[in-house]
């Protein structure tokens, strides 16, 4: 597992992921892992969705479909 080393960092930001690995019961560290952590899966999980919409998309690019307002208006009026 590989180390990080963040220094000069201004001094707001570092209270308040203090006061926020304090809400979230962690260590400042783990705290930091954690914020890491969910933002690489983030950025990952929304690649994969964006890959696969437009692979949805591209498949889709012959076939005739709705207008989501159109329908939404015709429910609405039932």
């Amino acid at each position: 597992m590989g180390s990080v080393t963040v220094r000069n960092h201004e001094t707001d930001v570092i209270s308040s992921l203090i006061a926020q690995a304090k809400a979230n019961h962690r260590s400042l560290e783990n705290e930091i892992r954690f914020i890491l952590t969910e933002q690489v899966t983030r950025r990952s999980q929304l690649e994969q969705f964006r890959e696969l919409s437009k692979r949805v998309a591209d498949s889709t690019t012959d076939t005739q479909c709705s207008d989501s307002i159109d329908l939404v208006r015709e429910d609405r009026d039932r």
